[in-house]
């Protein structure tokens, strides 16, 4: 885990300010409440902690991760048994 995970007491906690647009801004906001984080700086946090401990994604990736989760809040998916059937496909497992 990384040292942005805990705040043990020795390390000072600093300030960070930033700038977004209005409309990322309510993204955000929708967001950190939705996901029931108790502010927007902790959310903020554990995003920035997340980014920093598992670096493997690229912005691209994780672009495309947030539109599949978008996709199923939204129901917009359909289970592979639907999609066998729409695309006339089999199950390679039978």
């Amino acid at each position: 885990m990384s040292e942005a995970a805990t705040n043990d007491g020795d390390d000072e906690i600093v300030t960070v300010n930033f700038k977004v647009t209005r409309s990322f801004l309510n993204e955000i906001e929708d967001t950190w409440q939705g996901r029931g984080f108790n502010s927007r700086s902790e959310f903020i946090r554990y995003t920035l902690r997340d980014a920093v401990e598992h670096p493997a994604f690229d912005r691209d990736e994780l672009v495309a991760l947030l539109k599949a989760e978008e996709d199923v809040r939204e129901e917009r998916t359909m289970s592979a048994e639907e999609a066998r059937e729409r695309f006339g496909t089999s199950d390679t497992n039978e």
